[in-house]
């Protein structure tokens, strides 16, 4: 009788431990992707993202394995803040002092402040300054407020010269841990400067010098709530008492598209601010954000606000005294229009191609045709004017099937007199 050969079928055991590896390398693989292209989106959809790939047993260990490594190695420095975040917000419910990360959080903090404080010591600004006040802000037990913010945006943002390193102090800042255990080692407490500063305020024995200390810290408080006020008015609008504590010493070109698109009085604020002091970016920055605005609503309120104002301000040929108002018609207003037509062409073209179905190249060219209109009547442009004019009378005449488009080339056609 012929026998058939028989074939070794692996225990159930062994083929659901083959399956677990091979899920452990995928889910691995998969945490490795996100975290090398997460940086644009906000901390908390990538914290989120992080909690819904990796299955619940496996989040401490792939944690320890893969995102504690990255506080201290070479890579960007979004990353490094990205990934301080998720380790804060895997417990976030809880208070930061039962994370079990909290130890290699703290030593980050400290040996990354001594590093910034150093540098900053010979006069420069060092590269982990952002770094460092995540952290602070995490180990403070206010790493919420980082949520909503990516991490490429917190790492570009310098910070005011009171949330610099230099000023940034911890209560708990005793309890530290040398970097070098990132398991935290309780025989081994951290010597660095902030520590021994704090060691020999706290053995003086003064009464003012604690009141001094405590009165910084709620300076510092307050200043840091303002940072993140402002970096929140980039993506929402901001009450009218958010927007009175939002007022931080530094702004950045990159703040203001966001803000004038959410907050268009508050970013007129900001604006006319910027362009009264000296900056170390100079004017010109500015300027050319405000050029290279979006033809919407809000940077049309912006603009004619900024077209009525009359802070004096310093002229950027002559070096005398201007108005904020003469300064932004002359530098800023036709480039303005100009940028504003190219950018309803683009909307147009996508139209047609159907890549956008809504409705901004209509609202677009109705919008402005009707502030091209205001800028005639308050005499800011002169219809009769081909150096003003020539631009938007194309323009109007390729759109005159729109209302406000026809009216306003039938103004300009007819040299203004009259018309409007």
């Amino acid at each position: 009788m012929m026998q058939t050969a028989t074939y070794y079928q692996l225990p159930l055991a062994t083929k659901q431990q083959q399956q677990t590896v091979m899920s452990a390398d995928a889910t691995r693989s998969a945490v490795t992707q996100l975290l090398a292209g997460a940086c644009a989106t906000p901390c908390s959809t990538a914290a989120h993202t992080f909690v819904q790939t990796v299955p619940p047993l496996s989040r401490f260990q792939l944690a320890l394995e893969v995102l504690m490594p990255m506080l201290d190695s070479r890579v960007e420095l979004p990353q490094r803040i990205l990934v301080s975040y998720m380790l804060y917000s895997l417990y976030a419910p809880h208070p930061i002092s039962l994370n079990p990360f909290k130890s290699v959080l703290h030593a980050t903090y400290a040996r990354e402040r001594d590093a910034a404080v150093h540098v900053a010591s010979s006069g420069g600004v060092g590269e982990n300054e952002q770094l460092v006040w995540v952290l602070w802000k995490i180990l403070k037990g206010d790493g919420s407020d980082i949520g909503p913010f990516s991490p490429n945006t917190l790492a570009r943002s310098p910070l005011p010269p009171k949330l610099r390193p230099t000023n940034l102090a911890l209560e708990d800042e005793s309890v530290a841990y040398l970097p070098a255990d990132p398991v935290g080692n309780a025989d081994a407490p951290v010597t660095s400067a902030l520590a021994a500063t704090q060691e020999s305020a706290a053995g003086s024995g003064h009464a003012e010098d604690a009141s001094a200390f405590g009165e910084r810290d709620r300076e510092m408080e307050k200043l840091s709530h303002a940072m993140t006020l402002l970096l929140a008015a980039r993506d929402r609008v901001l009450t009218i008492a958010e927007q009175r504590l939002a007022a931080p010493p530094v702004v950045t070109s990159v703040d203001l598209p966001g803000i004038i698109a959410n907050n268009p009085s508050f970013a007129h604020t900001l604006v006319s601010a910027l362009l009264t002091t000296d900056s170390e970016q100079g004017l010109d920055t500015y300027l050319d954000v405000l050029k290279r605005l979006p033809p919407t609503l809000p940077s049309f309120d912006l603009m004619g606000r900024l077209l009525m104002n009359t802070t004096l301000v310093t002229d950027m040929i002559t070096g005398g005294r201007t108005t904020i108002a003469d300064l932004v018609r002359t530098e800023v207003l036709g480039w303005f229009i100009h940028e504003g037509v190219s950018w309803l062409d683009r909307a147009e073209q996508d139209e047609r191609e159907g890549n956008i179905s809504d409705d901004r190249f209509a609202k677009g060219v109705q919008n402005l045709c009707r502030f091209y209109t205001a800028l005639i009547k308050l005499g800011i442009v002169d219809p009769a004017s081909d150096a003003d004019s020539a631009e938007m009378a194309h323009f109007t005449l390729r759109n005159a099937r729109f209302e406000e488009a026809n009216a306003l080339y039938s103004g300009l056609a007819s040299g203004g007199g009259g018309a409007f």
